[in-house]
C-alpha cells in the first residue's frame, strides 16, 4: 500500500485507511457486530499496509475508542490513530456539538484514556461548533500539541472560510468529509481550499455507506438497519432509486473483473494524491476486498464514463440525516 502525504505538516498515511464506526454503532445491528472480527480485521488492515484507522467518541459512544484501544495494544506503533471530539451525546439519544476550549481538553484526556495511547495522531474537530469562534476551539486543539496531546490537527464537515480561519490559528493538516461518486459538493469549494493551503483530504464514505458495493438492496438491508432511519437516501424510495443508480457501478466493475466496491473506491483514490478515503467495513473479507482498489488504474475515459454513470442529479435524498450541522 502506497503512503501519501496528508498536509503538509509531516503526517504521512495509507493511501487507503480504516474506518471503524461500523464496528461499533450506526451501520448494520447489534446481532452483526463481533468484537473479535473487528480486532481481527484491524489487525489485518496493518499486514495489508493500511496505516490510519479512524474513529471518535461519538462513536458508541465511546465503545468505539475503547474497541481501538484494545486492537493497538502490543503495535501501536504500526498505525497512525485519528479520533475527533466535537459530538456529546446523551444517554437519551439526542446530541449536542461543544467546541468551548474547556471541553476540547477534556475531551482530548477522555479519549487518550480510552484509547490507551500517550499521543492522538490526528485529532479532528467533529462539527463546527456554531455558537463559539472557531480560532477559539483550535486555539485549545493548538495547546494540546503545545502539551504533547496531538499530533496534528483536523477538521470535519468544515466549509471553506472556517477551513481558512482554522488554518491561520495552527496549520490544519486534514479536513474530513463525505466524498464519493455518490457525494461530490466538497469538489464546489472545500477540495479546491485545501489544496491551495496544502491541507490533505480525508474522504469517509467513499461508497456511499455501502450502496455502492452493489450488495445493499431492498431485500438485503434489514429492516432494524439504522440507516433506514437516519440517512435521507436509505428512506423508502430514494433507497430503491439509488441501488438502481449504484448497479451502473456494478455493470461497469464486471467488464472490467473488479467488484463494484473496488472500482467506487478507485475512483475516490484517483481524484487526487491529497485524497485518502476510509472505506468502513467490521470484516476482514471486506477490508481484502476494499485493499484491492489500490491496484487499480482508471485512465481519463474511465473516470468519465464512471462519472456520467453517477451524476450528482441522478442520487436521491440528502446525504446526510442532518445537514443543518454541515458547514458549507
Amino acid at each position: 500500500m502506497e503512503l501519501r502525504a496528508l498536509g503538509t505538516q509531516g503526517l504521512e498515511v495509507s493511501a487507503l485507511g480504516l474506518g471503524c464506526m461500523g464496528m461499533s454503532d450506526f451501520y448494520g445491528t447489534a446481532e452483526e457486530r463481533d468484537e473479535r472480527e473487528s480486532i481481527a480485521t484491524i489487525d489485518r488492515a496493518a499486514e495489508l499496509g493500511i496505516t490510519l484507522l479512524d474513529t471518535a467518541d461519538q462513536y458508541g459512544p465511546y465503545t468505539n475508542e475503547q474497541l481501538v484501544g484494545r486492537a493497538l495494544t502490543g503495535r501501536r506503533d504500526q498505525y497512525v490513530v485519528a479520533t475527533k471530539f466535537g459530538f456529546e451525546r446523551k444517554a437519551d439519544g439526542s446530541q449536542t456539538i461543544n467546541g468551548r476550549p474547556e471541553y476540547v481538553h477534556r475531551a482530548c484526556d477522555a479519549s487518550l484514556h480510552r484509547l490507551d495511547i500517550d499521543v492522538i495522531d490526528l485529532y479532528y474537530q467533529h462539527r463546527l461548533d456554531r455558537s463559539v469562534p472557531i480560532e477559539e476551539t483550535v486555539g485549545a486543539m493548538a495547546e494540546l500539541v503545545q502539551a504533547g496531546k496531538v499530533r496534528y490537527l483536523g477538521l470535519s464537515e468544515a466549509g471553506s472560510d472556517n477551513i481558512r480561519r482554522a488554518n491561520a490559528v495552527h496549520p490544519i493538516s486534514a479536513v474530513q468529509s463525505e466524498y464519493s461518486l455518490f457525494a461530490r459538493d466538497v469538489e464546489e469549494s472545500v477540495l479546491p481550499t485545501t489544496r491551495e493551503l496544502g491541507i490533505g483530504f480525508v474522504a469517509y464514505s467513499p461508497l456511499g455507506r455501502g450502496i455502492l458495493t452493489g450488495a445493499l438492496n431492498p431485500d438485503t438491508l434489514a429492516q432494524s438497519d439504522t440507516r433506514r432511519r437516519r440517512f435521507p437516501r436509505f428512506a423508502e424510495g430514494n433507497f430503491e432509486a439509488n441501488v438502481a443508480v449504484a448497479s451502473r457501478i456494478g455493470d461497469i466493475a464486471a467488464e472490467a473483473g473488479v467488484t463494484a466496491a473496488q472500482l467506487a473506491l478507485a475512483w475516490v483514490l484517483h481524484q487526487g494524491l491529497d485524497v485518502i478515503p476510509i472505506p468502513g467495513t467490521k470484516r476482514r473479507a471486506r477490508l481484502e476486498e476494499n485493499a484491492g482498489a489500490a491496484d487499480i488504474v482508471l485512465d481519463a475515459a474511465d473516470i468519465a464514463r464512471l462519472e456520467a454513470a453517477v451524476t450528482p442529479d441522478s442520487v436521491r435524498g440528502d446525504r446526510h440525516w442532518d445537514m443543518a450541522a454541515i458547514d458549507r
